[in-house]
């Protein structure tokens, strides 16, 4: 991602498949293809393919056999031992719910954790609780419903619940009848940790404290970060990939905040220092980075940091972070936390609203969306581990290989994976919300209460006012005040223009149009800015 600049300035498997890896031949016989043709049309395709590597050596060009020794010298060996499969259970994990700043006090709110359904609040106390989002009456969602008196209600037929899970209300009930005990709420454990609201999956393990991420740079003095919510229409894992992927950056995001460019592509180097069930980290930099100066860290289940430390002219030490909190909110989704920070911020920083970064943060997501939507579908249609796919260097794709080899050792403790060596397969269908049809829904889905604004696009995640704006206080109010100032200015204009022409003065003529020219160069501004918030950014391809 382009937001890492100050790490570069100066379905029906239960169990796990395992695929062992043999080299291709091409000598088989036609009885042979023919059979490997009948059992996988795309085995023999493969099993024809002859590919070349091609790389430019000084003036000439050299041409190195796919299947030759040259292969190992450039790409990660594709390991064929099976991993030792670690203990290991999804549900015994934190994951990242919201950023608490952006929890609404006036509305529930509906998340997922892998395909489980959540509803988050604030009570009457200002304290989060988090249900199962389905209410026990006849299982509408609770998200859709509403806050009063800092009890959650459902607007099917207005049954209220608080505290742990309990209904204290139920209109339909006879005089002096109780409520049925069983008319209670699946809780989940919530805790607000350096202004990050996490949830606790399990039900029948207590919550483990230490399993709770702790991230020493934010708690230092002078810390300062900017923090960012976006949700991507991938898998998480195509996600934690692209996000410990420092060699695409240069390439991809190509001048998006004037430090990637794409002259600067080239080999990088690894150091990896640990290895554990629970992740892995390291150092990586610039080949002429000596030592290396970035550090790496993946901690089960998604989070992931990159750190870096540099004393300036004074000698006082000053540190860098980049932190990605990733949350599997269904198959082909995730949400995403991005917290950059430091103790020392560029002076020309402050001269920027906080909504920009948002919105270059935004559109850094969206350079990237083509390609891992893609990926995403190519994973799942090919039912294969990324060995049979991936071509990973060693000199940019090292925390990928790593990244893909640990999920091998805890794939089997997971709903579905895509590892290394390792696959196993959805077995829930895919979720799939789809938005209101006909003009009055449409025009429901719309309102604010359901996260639009007068006619903005219905629910999209690839649009960035569903994927971002929605999620964010500072934006929303930015929309909102920049479509505020936009009327009022349009109003202002008109009233102006009509003075201009019932005018009879020269001079009253001339002030009132040029009153008319201010404000409609006030209405372009205020209609730029919301387009920088809501509108996606559009590639354009630059010739070298």
């Amino acid at each position: 991602m382009a937001l890492l600049q100050p790490f570069f300035s100066d379905t029906h498997f239960s169990k796990s498949l395992y695929f062992s890896h043999s080299p291709r031949r091409t000598n088989l016989s036609t009885k042979k293809t023919t059979a490997l043709s009948l059992l996988h049309p795309r085995l023999e395709e493969r099993s024809r393919a002859k590919c070349y590597a091609v790389a430019e050596v000084g003036d000439g060009v050299a041409v190195e056999d796919g299947r030759s020794g040259g292969d190992r010298s450039v790409l990660v060996g594709p390991s064929s031992e099976r991993a030792d499969m670690a203990e290991y259970d999804w549900k015994e994990e934190w994951y990242p719910l919201y950023l608490a700043q952006n929890v609404p006090d006036d509305a529930p709110l509906g998340l997922t954790v892998f395909d489980k359904q959540l509803v988050l609040y604030r009570d009457g106390q200002g304290v989060f609780r988090c249900y199962q989002d389905r209410c026990p009456h006849r299982l509408a969602k609770l998200s859709e419903g509403q806050l009063i008196d800092g009890r959650l209600e459902c607007l099917y037929h207005g049954w209220q619940f608080e505290g742990e899970g309990k209904c204290v209300k139920i209109p339909q009930l006879p005089a002096n009848a109780k409520i049925p005990q069983s008319a209670c709420l699946k809780t989940y454990e919530v805790r607000d940790s350096q202004g990050v609201v996490w949830v606790w999956m399990s039900q029948k393990t207590p919550p483990n404290p230490s399993k709770l991420p702790w991230f020493e740079n934010f708690a230092r003095p002078g810390f300062q970060d900017i923090s960012t919510t976006h949700e991507l229409p991938y898998d998480h894992s195509i996600l934690l990939e692209n996000l410990m992927d420092p060699a695409h950056v240069p390439i991809s995001h190509d001048r998006t905040d004037w430090s990637a460019k794409r002259e600067d592509a080239q080999a990088l180097l690894f150091d990896v220092t640990e290895r554990t069930d629970r992740g892995f980290a390291g150092w990586w930099g610039k080949e002429n980075d000596q030592p290396l100066l970035n550090f790496l860290r993946f901690e089960a289940p998604c989070v992931l940091q990159n750190n870096r430390e540099i004393v300036d002219k004074s000698g006082v030490k000053h540190y860098f972070s980049g932190l990605f909190l990733c949350r599997p909110s269904g198959q082909g989704k995730s949400m995403l936390i991005v917290r950059f920070g430091s103790t020392k911020r560029s002076p020309f920083a402050k001269f920027f609203p906080e909504w920009y970064f948002h919105q270059n943060g935004s559109k850094v997501f969206e350079q990237d969306m083509g390609f891992l939507s893609s990926q995403n579908e190519v994973l799942l249609k090919e039912k294969v581990p990324t060995k049979e796919l991936y071509l990973n260097l060693k000199s940019s794709d090292m925390w990928v290989a790593e990244y893909r080899k640990w999920m091998d050792k805890v794939g089997h403790g997971m709903p579905y994976h895509f590892g290394h060596n390792t696959i196993s397969l959805p077995k829930e269908p895919a979720v799939v919300e789809h938005a209101p049809a006909g003009l009055v829904a449409s025009i429901s889905a719309s309102l604010p209460a359901k996260g639009g604004i007068g006619t903005m696009h219905a629910p999209n995640l690839s649009n960035r006012y569903f994927r971002h704006v929605i999620h964010c206080n500072e934006c929303k109010g930015v929309v909102k005040a920049f479509q505020a100032w936009k009327n009022a200015l349009s109003v202002i204009a008109l009233v102006s223009t009509a003075f201009a022409i019932l005018m009879s003065g020269r001079q009253w003529k001339a002030l009132f149009m040029v009153l008319t020219t201010l404000c409609l160069a006030g209405i372009y501004a205020c209609s730029t800015a919301i387009g920088l918030n809501t509108t996606n950014f559009i590639r354009i391809h630059r010739r070298l």
